[in-house]
């Protein structure tokens, strides 16, 4: 596979533009100057998530209420923008329907999460959880992502609320809940940070996987909310799970060990899981190893490539693009996968 020229070293060049970075046969090239977008025209305060249509167009979902959604081309010029007037535009999630047309599921920290067209055309705005008498007036509701099957379900996570995992139909109507808030581990099935969700269809019955970021855990659950298995990656606090093929990739956001207590910022680096969950690559993280007994050692960031990975996108030719929160409002960058 070719891979564009990229020249590091100059004065001009950040850190690390250039570096190959990962493991195994997922090593990537690091771009930062992918993004051409004007500051003045399209700023932005964190780019929180990123995905890709089958045009190859991609989306990008800030919290600058300017414009919530940045649109690229593959040459990282900004092609189009459009705003919720949001200033907690946190997560986004593409789907078809269907008829095979997409739409874009944009989630606001303030309550707010709609369904759209490409263009911003709002097409369903979901009730909060109060509203729809699935929380009590009294339970908070931050929701950070949302997940959509394959007869249109939606699934929000309330990853800075209540750490409910929601389930509306097609149409917008509250059906059921599970999880919740626990500080414990044990019973599996409860949160303490329900950040990200999304469908994993990898096996012969779909299941939610769903992230429990203060844990540095995945947890996959059936549809209808009951807990399946986990899997712990030590030291990663993960994002939301990004299923691409057979693989799961996530943006650690900050990594660190247990017995270190301070907010992790500026130690994120990228996570990639195979078929069965084994980590097979960090690119900007230390090489992953299992000890004799199979068990995951810890991860920490290796190189300072990033501060702190909020998502990755994974494109038709398998580049990531990696959004970052509290990064002094820096653009995606863009990882070109090497051969």
């Amino acid at each position: 596979m070719g891979v564009p020229a990229i020249h590091a070293g100059s004065k001009t060049a950040p850190a690390f533009h250039g570096a190959v970075i990962g493991h195994g046969d997922r090593r990537y090239r690091v771009d930062k100057l992918w993004c051409q977008a004007d500051r003045d025209k399209h700023p932005v305060n964190d780019c929180h998530e990123m995905v890709q249509a089958a045009d190859g167009r991609l989306f990008l979902v800030t919290n600058h209420r300017k414009n919530n959604i940045l649109v690229f081309g593959s040459d990282g010029y900004v092609i189009d923008s459009w705003t919720l007037s949001s200033s907690s535009g946190h997560g986004l999630t593409i789907a078809a329907g269907s008829d095979s047309v997409e739409h874009l599921y944009v989630t606001c920290n303030d309550g707010k999460v709609v369904k759209t067209t490409l263009d911003g055309e709002v097409l369903l705005t979901l009730p909060t959880a109060q509203s729809c008498r699935a929380y009590k007036n009294s339970q908070s509701y931050t929701p950070t992502e949302t997940a959509v099957d394959r007869d249109g379900n939606i699934y929000v996570a309330d990853g800075y609320g209540s750490q409910f995992i929601l389930k509306f139909n097609a149409e917008g109507q509250y059906e059921s809940k599970f999880g919740g808030k626990s500080t414990r581990p044990i019973p599996r099935g409860k949160f303490l940070q329900a950040h990200g969700v999304a469908v994993d269809n990898r096996g012969d019955e779909p299941l939610l996987v769903c992230t429990e970021r203060v844990r540095n855990e995945f947890n996959w659950f059936t549809m209808e909310g009951e807990h399946v298995k986990s899997v712990y990656l030590p030291g990663a606090y993960v994002s939301r799970p990004v299923i691409h093929g057979d693989l799961l990739y996530s943006g650690v956001c900050f990594g660190g060990k247990p017995s270190d207590h301070r907010m992790y910022t500026g130690r994120g680096f990228v996570t990639i899981l195979d078929r069965e969950n084994q980590v097979i690559s960090n690119p900007g993280g230390t090489r992953p190893q299992y000890d004799d007994e199979g068990r995951l050692t810890m991860m920490l960031q290796d190189a300072a490539v990033f501060e702190n990975c909020h998502d990755v996108c994974v494109d038709a030719e398998e580049n990531l693009y990696v959004c970052q929160w509290n990064s002094n409002h820096v653009y995606t960058y863009k990882l070109h996968r090497e051969a």
